[in-house]
């Protein structure tokens, strides 16, 4: 009986210990599971950061997370992981104001570079000058920013891809007709530039008027709704030029039958989208960037620059027109 008692509380005791044992090892499981989480990161919402003990760590404000910087930014990860880069991506939503938080959030975390995409070109100067009082070196991608301090500016030709694009108009139009334009974001040097460019190629076209000129904020729904609107007042136009493929995109949903036929839709930027519409032949050209190599050069350029290697003030990534007779090799 007595030994019996002795064996019975042995056991318990066991037990005891076993049960503690488990709840150690559960505790643990957690915990490092809980550290692996924190070293992964995050890729919420357009939001990413990619982490790597030891890698050279930097920040990409982007503009926007639309079909063109999607590109971008795929080129931009491809790039830093050739070169072991830790890049922390921001998506501002087109907002000023959210951008220059997430700057001054991305330069106190030891980045070596900063990347910036400006939401508006004059906005982010007072980003530039905190970044360079943290001695962070800041490269300005696919628009460039209004300082002198900006190390180099990576970007289209996009005066030159205006003047490609008045030229495409042109030729479609047979040197005649009546156009109208959707501009960019206002503040923004894409769209400074590239109506700048189609502005000085249309001109030598007299025979072709401009009717009206009127910002879509790169916006497609806002470039719907602003040819819808113009269409009241013009409604015998002959063409539309877009500062970018999101707007043209919108100016076929307004235009309907009449896009690609009668009204010829130029576009800026060839994603994906605007290639398929250039096929389908509902838009008539786009002048085609390309993103994936802006985000690699960017990149690049980066690296170069934390390298104490030398760069050019500004870094042109050729444009190309796609359009019927060549769309199947952007295809």
């Amino acid at each position: 009986m007595f030994s019996a008692l002795i064996s019975t509380a042995a056991n318990r005791k066991d037990k005891r210990s076993m049960s503690k044992r488990h709840s150690t090892s559960a505790v643990v499981t957690v915990a490092a599971l809980a550290l692996l989480t924190s070293a992964c990161g995050t890729a919420n919402d357009g939001e990413s950061t990619e982490g790597g003990k030891g890698k050279v760590k930097m920040g990409m404000a982007l503009s926007a997370l639309n079909p063109f910087f999607v590109q971008f930014k795929k080129g931009a990860e491809e790039e830093a992981k050739a070169h072991g880069v830790s890049l922390n991506i921001q998506n501002a939503r087109d907002d000023a104001s959210e951008q220059t938080n997430q700057v001054q959030n991305l330069t106190a975390q030891d980045i070596k570079a900063l990347i910036i995409n400006p939401v508006d070109s004059k906005a982010a100067v007072p980003s530039v000058k905190s970044a360079k009082n943290a001695d962070i070196p800041v490269v300005a991608a696919d628009r460039s920013i209004d300082s002198p301090d900006v190390k180099t500016t990576v970007a289209s030709d996009n005066v030159g891809g205006g003047k490609l694009a008045a030229k495409q108009m042109a030729d479609m139009l047979d040197g005649k007709g009546k156009i109208i334009v959707l501009r960019g974001q206002t503040g923004t040097s894409a769209s400074r530039e590239r109506g700048k460019g189609f502005e000085e190629g249309i001109k030598k076209f007299p025979g072709i008027k401009v009717a009206a000129k009127q910002p879509a904020d790169f916006l497609r729904d806002k470039g719907m709704d602003v040819t819808t609107n113009l269409l009241q007042s013009h409604p015998d136009i002959d063409g539309v030029f877009a500062e970018n493929d999101e707007m043209a995109l919108g100016a076929v949903k307004a235009l309907r039958g009449r896009a690609g036929n009668d009204v010829k839709v130029i576009g800026f930027d060839g994603t994906p989208e605007a290639i398929k519409a250039v096929k389908k032949g509902s838009m008539s050209c786009t002048i085609a960037q390309q993103p994936d190599e802006l985000g690699k050069m960017s990149v690049r350029n980066a690296m170069r620059i934390v390298e104490d290697e030398s760069v050019d003030k500004n870094i042109k990534v050729p444009v190309k027109a796609v359009h019927q007779k060549n769309v199947d090799d952007f295809s």
